[in-house]
């Protein structure tokens, strides 16, 4: 049987995800600081751990644990981790660790969830993904909570320091940067909606385009130079999403 080409872009997406993962961890490393860091580098490792499972099922055909992790990993974690690392970044560690007590404990609860309940495997495609086969259609309601929330946090994260930087010359390189990270973490959930209508092509495009976009606004931030560093950094307007 001939495969959609479309179902083979997870697998391009795979690669890319990993080497920012490692990108973003070295930058870590260099640093030797930066919760905010780490749960990028995780979020992004976390999203090809999504990929994977989609590129998986392409090359393979479907299986019932790797569909489970796709579910986890893409509907459940998606983009949380990237927005947590934004919590991080921008608000208190005390509100951030808060924050994290109440998050962790419901995306747990929501993954055992997704771990126990029966499959209708009527509905299963080969060589290909939805989360129509779920029986306890009430799982699914979790992942619009925890999709809202990294919406809140990672786009608008990024749109508020976009809005920020735009105001001077020095820092418009960190403009351009969060306007390309805001569309980027913006696209999955896009793809992620479409897929409830059984449109799971839709969302291995967006996958794709969504990590690209958010890759190139990383460079765009810590690759611009900035004029008058030091007046910059000691002032508090200057937050980035990508630091």
């Amino acid at each position: 049987m001939k495969l959609n080409f479309i179902l083979y872009i997870p697998i391009a997406t795979t690669f890319i995800a990993l080497i920012f993962s490692w990108i973003v961890f070295q930058r870590y490393c260099r640093k030797g600081k930066g919760a905010h860091l780490l749960w990028w580098a995780a979020g992004i490792f976390i999203y090809g751990v999504g990929t994977f499972t989609e590129g998986f099922v392409t090359l393979f055909g479907w299986n019932e644990g790797v569909f489970r992790a796709w579910y986890i990993s893409g509907a459940l974690l998606g983009g949380v981790p990237l927005a947590q690392g934004t919590v991080y970044l921008l608000m208190r560690r005390a509100a951030a660790n808060r924050l994290t007590l109440v998050l962790v404990p419901f995306i747990v609860i929501a993954a055992g969830f997704v771990l126990l309940t029966p499959l209708d495997y009527a509905l299963v495609e080969t060589h290909r993904l939805s989360g129509r086969i779920i029986a306890w259609h009430w799982v699914r309601f979790f992942s619009p909570f925890i999709n809202i929330y990294a919406f809140i946090f990672l786009v608008g994260g990024a749109v508020l320091s976009a809005y920020r930087f735009h105001k001077s010359r020095q820092t418009y390189h960190r403009f351009i940067g969060n306007v390309f990270i805001a569309v980027g973490a913006l696209l999955p959930g896009i793809g992620g909606t479409f897929t409830r209508f059984g449109y799971t092509e839709v969302l291995y495009v967006t996958e794709l385009a969504g990590i690209v976009l958010i890759y190139v606004g990383y460079r765009f931030n810590v690759s611009g130079k900035i004029q008058n560093s030091k007046t910059i950094s000691s002032n508090p307007q200057y937050v980035t999403t990508v630091s």
